[in-house]
């Protein structure tokens, strides 16, 4: 399960068997999940992530969204 990002306490990554799925990320912190679909971008799922902190999340996936996608078509099309 590569890191793709670090921004504060949130760590963001996809799991390397996932190649079937549309492109997307998990994020993590402390105990809490969160899964943002990247085309277009928006919530899959989450576990115990507040509403607020979701919001704040949708936006910084937003920002990285290039990075995000970079980094799922490089590794799953090598």
């Amino acid at each position: 399960m590569p890191t793709i990002l670090r921004i504060g306490p949130y760590r963001f990554y996809f799991y390397s068997n996932e190649e079937g799925e549309p492109a997307h990320i998990h994020i993590q912190r402390e105990r809490m999940l969160a899964k943002f679909w990247l085309k277009p971008v928006m919530l899959a799922s989450s576990t115990r992530f507040p509403p607020q902190e979701l919001r704040k999340l949708e936006v910084l996936v937003a920002k990285n969204k290039i990075a995000l996608l970079e980094a799922w078509n490089e590794y799953f099309s090598g």
